[in-house]
């Protein structure tokens, strides 16, 4: 926790500095508005079509190493390393783990909406780099920005599920596992669907704009200003409130109530354990709360609300900072599956070291026949029902 701590307090203090850094550049008259850069229209009678200009603030953003070297040094990272973990991830959950869990039903919903967000990357990574000059088509640009926000909201409900789901297994762990895998498909439905639905207002929005005084066509990081203050307020401020803070209050209050049964069974013998899966799970999810959701949400709100009230917001920088780092949680997600799911990290090893599924389930009788020598048939029987590590 204290590397932890350490590491969070460097990402606050990164933030700070390249926000404080962003506003020293601000014009006293000229300062944009919203999340979104604000597009001012130019009346050009030797030009055909619509042109476009944006002020001194915003080119210095778009042009600054801000958004041309450090955002996609971390997109790159995240890129290398959530790419092959997540896809290593469904691997090992469709190929090497038979049980059907609903914790596993969920684990495989998160790795596949982390390895469907991660594989747009080469695009950002392309945009920022190439001076935040989009070159892919309008269609491209909705698609990669609808990914990107559904997957910070997906991942917030799956992680919510999961979380809710461990609960559960503490307090009610003799229901039919059926039952429950079946509940965990609808809900895993359930989301994608509602995570479909509540991004069919970004691929309404054209997404693009060509900058005429930067020679630039931005993605997402310009648009009018009564889409901003209007539209998009109520449309990020709905996701915020109902796609973050209630998920959020509900794997709090889940997480207190899991605690509160296992220290009431302290005397079990096997509470040792899952305590020690329910501290790592509450430790790995907090850690991903406070260093990719929070912080960006509530900035977020912060800079939608001033927009909305005063018509100015100077907390660009730091909310595509924040923003930015939120998508760790593609990397941190199969840290989840690891420290959570004793089948998942048997069978990842198993993986690694090229054991066949056959050679593992071999090893597995063998084990568990050393372990259980000269048994009566009765207590054979018993021993081999298993037992949810989940």
């Amino acid at each position: 926790m204290g590397r932890l701590n350490r590491a969070w307090l460097g990402f606050l203090v990164l933030g700070g500095i390249l926000a404080v850094a962003s506003a020293t550049v601000t014009h006293p008259v000229s300062r944009s508005k919203g999340r979104s850069f604000i597009r001012h229209k130019v009346n050009a009678s030797n030009m055909s079509g619509e042109v476009y200009v944006v002020d001194r603030f915003a080119a210095e953003i778009l042009t600054g190493k801000l958004t041309t070297v450090f955002l996609p040094m971390v997109y790159i990272f995240v890129f290398v390393v959530g790419l092959p973990s997540n896809a290593m991830a469904l691997w090992v959950f469709f190929l090497r783990t038979t049980k059907r869990h609903p914790a596993v039903i969920y684990m495989v919903n998160l790795a596949l909406a982390d390895l469907l967000f991660v594989i747009w990357f080469p695009l950002k990574i392309a945009y920022h780099i190439n001076g935040n000059n989009w070159v892919y088509g309008e269609g491209l640009c909705k698609v990669l920005v609808g990914f990107f926000y559904g997957n910070m909201y997906c991942s917030i409900l799956f992680m919510t599920c999961l979380s809710v789901q461990r609960y559960w297994v503490i307090v009610n762990p003799i229901l039919h596992s059926r039952k429950k895998s079946e509940i965990a498909l609808v809900i895993s439905v359930a989301i994608w669907v509602l995570i479909l639905l509540g991004t069919i207002p970004l691929y309404l929005t054209d997404q693009t704009v060509y900058i005429s005084n930067l020679n630039i066509t931005t993605c997402h990081d310009v648009l009018p200003q009564a889409l901003l203050a209007h539209d998009m307020y109520h449309y990020f401020l709905s996701l915020a409130i109902g796609v973050f803070l209630f998920p959020a209050v509900l794997t709090a209050v889940a997480y207190v109530l899991m605690i509160k049964t296992l220290n009431a069974s302290i005397m079990d013998a096997n509470i040792g354990k899952k305590r020690k899966r329910a501290i790592r799970l509450i430790i790995i999810v907090l850690s991903m709360y406070l260093i990719c959701f929070l912080p960006s949400n509530i900035v977020l709100l912060v800079h939608y609300s001033q927009i909305k009230n005063r018509g100015v917001s100077d907390t660009y920088a730091a909310y595509i900072t924040l923003l930015c780092l939120s998508t760790l949680n593609s990397c941190i997600d199969p840290f989840i599956y690891y420290f959570v799911s004793k089948d998942f990290r048997d069978n990842l090893k198993n993986a690694l070291l090229c054991r066949s599924v056959r050679t593992t389930k071999r090893m597995q009788v063998s084990l568990s026949s050393n372990r259980y020598p000269r048994k009566s048939p009765s207590y054979s029987s018993s021993s081999n029902t298993t037992k949810s590590t989940y």
